[in-house]
């Protein structure tokens, strides 16, 4: 587990790349001429911007020692791995011992080298270190936009990098609409765009251009119809001479030739390359298009907060289970991406960092080329338990096509960019635009989701009704009221909304607003526990005065004849996990927890979870309900530590990879089955029903079980939190047929 991912160059390419990389810049030593370094990260267990450095030099990988090392030597390696700085730096083999040579000792560099080797140091292969004393680094998680590779980074640094790359609509109708689909292909240059020179331009060049722009497939380009109105427009040709071999994730990655910098910019027998793209069926204009072009069901991305990232999930036997990082690149990640519509993978993530995936580990290894249609046309390996965890879950972030999404939407008031009230703007009949508010009535989390999504702040930590405590801004007119969000919207406008504004409290004050976060929780209730430990106890009423009195009895109980006779309760035990990348904490704070001096303990959460029967055509037939008894952390994974704990007013909450277990043998933790007759149901428990807590995924908060109960036992089969299915196995299981031959005449 934990291996370091490699970008293998082609031999081909090899020559070709070199010359495109180093440019004109005077190299620094006639070592570096004939051989870049290259530096990688490697050691477990680790997160893809941390780990062990490793340097490629004379043929071999060695590592460097830590002797003097400082965060200005991590500084320096952390950009040349494509990160944009470094937030510390570990000592003593933190991630494991390397193997063969230690290549540096007694590093000294000021912060500002383009390089490790242009620091002081012993010089190569000068030690008197062990492996024990390795070094590593720990970067700060943002990437040097441009850069291509996702860890193994090339040193030298040229300055005909390709960085930005457009299409220019020539198209009158295209000019209008978003996505731009066709154009002549333009790089930044200097203060501005360049051309390409199309001779030998090939169909795998434009795969390689529309899986950057977030396109999966090219198209070809009636050359014919371009050629007059380029004719008429003076180029500026940069680039020429490009030959991908189609697999590439940026143009940058692709052998080329630059022009001279003086040289008179012509293209003999061409003319500017246009490429033609075909958008993924979500930023599709033609619906019936839509349609036929269903994307991929065996491939979903889970736990991300922008569209096209998240945890890569794959269908198998009607069950969904995850991907392990080992060997996971950008090629693999960009069939993915391409397989859901998407362009080509901008990363490829490893080490759980969308959050950790609870079924089935189903690939491992994965080697795709970067063709494939699928995910599961590619090379990989069967996973074993001793081989991968969910620690190492493997997450992709695609390229998306540019909608614009995000110039219509805007927070003003708050005290950081993340938070304040939403402001639209919209068109009025004449076509004026100027800024309006949201209504805040009905406006709640799924909406508050949707909202940070289209404004790239990832998830929403709150939404909000009311929003009087921020700065107020001369924007006071309503332009949208009655919002209503799945939740996986694009945009607000997606959304359901009035068609025309219809607001009870329509002050400025009282308009919707967000706290967005980039990490959230997830929990998710362990199914297979309540499988295994469900069962029945008739207990005497003498023995629930007080569960009576926190309201955890069906309302016949009421009516009982206390304190002689029982109720018949449903017992199991609930392991809630949270898999997500922040902890789960109550929203209200300490000051409002309830003290309930029955338990002797406080509840922070109204209600935490619904534990539900229901027969087979969904309608209650009995509850038990479950305030959030206490929140803590029962037990962790290996590397983590217990935060939360409920003795003496203690922190409520569950860190994440951890778990609060409510075992079968405490009060409340039941469903009263007394007033049930026999035959078939379905147990169906909902963790943070009324979506108070911020959480990244919400579709696996319920479980369900099939269930049959004789009138004398239970059983309980099937169970399974509400996305770990497949479609067709989710519609089966619903019309589990009721069986009633077994009641107790």
């Amino acid at each position: 587990g934990g291996f370091h991912i490699l970008w293998n160059w082609p031999q081909t390419m090899q020559s070709a790349s070199d010359s495109f990389w180093k440019g004109s810049t005077p190299s620094t030593s006639p070592q570096a001429q004939t051989e870049r370094l290259k530096v990688r990260l490697a050691g477990y267990p680790r997160k893809h911007n941390e780990g062990r450095v490793e340097l490629f030099y004379k043929g071999e990988w060695g590592t460097i020692c830590d002797d003097d090392f400082s965060l200005s030597n991590a500084n320096v390696l952390c950009r040349q791995l494509g990160f944009v700085s470094a937030t510390g730096w570990t000592h003593s083999a933190k991630y494991g011992k390397g193997q063969g040579k230690i290549w540096l000792d007694n590093v000294l560099c000021n912060g500002g080298e383009k390089s490790i080797e242009l620091c002081k140091s012993r010089g190569w292969g000068n030690s008197d270190c062990t492996h024990d004393e390795d070094a590593g680094v720990v970067c700060k998680d943002e990437r040097i936009p441009g850069f291509v590779d996702s860890n193994v980074i090339d040193a030298t640094v040229d300055e005909n990098r390709v960085e930005e790359v457009r299409l220019r609509p020539i198209v009158a109708m295209a000019k209008k609409r978003l996505p731009v689909t066709e154009g002549v292909v333009e790089v930044k240059h200097k203060d501005g765009w360049a051309q390409i020179c199309d001779v030998g331009w090939t169909i795998k060049n434009t795969r390689v251009v529309c899986g950057m722009l977030g396109f999966p497939h090219e198209r070809k380009v009636n050359k014919n119809f371009y050629k007059l109105s380029l004719e008429r427009q003076k180029n500026h040709f940069h680039i020429h001479s490009v030959a991908c071999t189609g697999t590439e994730v940026h143009l940058a990655a692709c052998p080329m030739e630059f022009s001279k910098p003086n040289a008179t910019s012509s293209c003999e027998g061409g003319m500017a390359a246009v490429v033609s793209c075909m958008p993924g069926p979500l930023f599709m204009q033609n619906s019936g298009l839509k349609k036929k072009l269903k994307t991929s069901s065996n491939v979903r991305l889970k736990g991300g907060a922008r569209l096209g990232e998240g945890r890569v999930e794959v269908l198998k036997d009607s069950e969904w289970g995850t991907v392990c990082d080992d060997r996971w690149n950008l090629q693999s990640a960009s069939v993915v991406c391409r397989e859901l519509g998407f362009g080509s993978a901008k990363e490829a993530l490893t080490g759980g960092r969308m959050g950790q995936g609870m079924g089935p580990i189903y690939m491992n290894e994965v080697k795709c080329v970067g063709l494939e249609k699928s995910i599961w046309n590619c090379p990989f390996k069967n996973t074993t338990s001793e081989d991968c965890q969910h620690m190492e879950d493997a997450a992709v972030r695609c390229n998306i096509p540019y909608m614009g999404l995000e110039n219509t939407i805007r927070l003003t008031g708050g005290r950081t960019r993340y938070e304040g009230r939403v402001e639209l703007l919209s068109s009025d009949s004449n076509g004026t635009q100027s800024w309006g508010l949201i209504c805040g009535e009905s406006w709640s989390t799924p909406e508050a989701m949707v909202a940070c999504r289209q404004l790239g702040l990832g998830y929403a930590n709150q939404g909000l009704q009311e929003t009087w405590y921020w700065d107020s801004s001369n924007v006071t007119e309503m332009v949208m009221s009655g919002v209503k969000c799945t939740g996986n919207e694009m945009s607000l406008s997606q959304c359901q909304h009035h068609k025309t504004v219809n607001c009870q409290k329509a002050a400025a004050k009282f308009s919707a607003g967000v706290i967005c976060s980039e990490t959230a929780s997830d929990l998710v209730l362990n199914a297979s526990l309540v499988q295994e430990t469900v069962y029945i106890e008739d207990r005497p009423l003498h023995m629930l005065y007080c569960a009576a009195e926190e309201d955890c009895l069906s309302k016949s109980a009421a009516k009982a004849n206390w304190p002689y006779g029982h109720r018949r309760l449903l017992r199991f035990s609930s392991q809630i996990h949270n898999i997500g990348r922040a902890d789960f904490k109550p929203k209200a704070g300490r000051h409002s927890w309830v003290w309930h001096a029955c338990h002797g303990h406080y509840h922070s959460m109204n209600i935490f979870t619904h534990y539900d029967l229901l027969n087979a055509n969904g309608t209650k037939v009995a509850e038990g309900h479950k305030a959030s008894f206490c929140l803590e952390d029962t037990d962790c994974q290996e590397s983590v530590s217990k935060r939360y704990e409920c003795a003496n007013f203690g922190d409520q909450g569950i860190t994440v990879g951890c778990w609060d277990l409510y075992r079968h043998d405490i009060d409340c933790q039941w469903i009263d089955i007394t007033d049930v007759k026999p035959g078939n149901y379905i147990m169906q428990v909902v963790i943070n029903p009324n979506f108070e807590v911020a959480e990244s995924d919400f579709t696996n908060n319920a479980m369900k079980c099939n269930c049959k109960y004789d009138g004398h036992r239970i059983w309980l089969h099937n169970c399974h939190v509400g996305d770990a299915l497949s479609e067709e196995a989710e519609k089966r299981f619903e019309k589990y047929p009721g069986q009633l031959n077994n009641q107790i005449s």
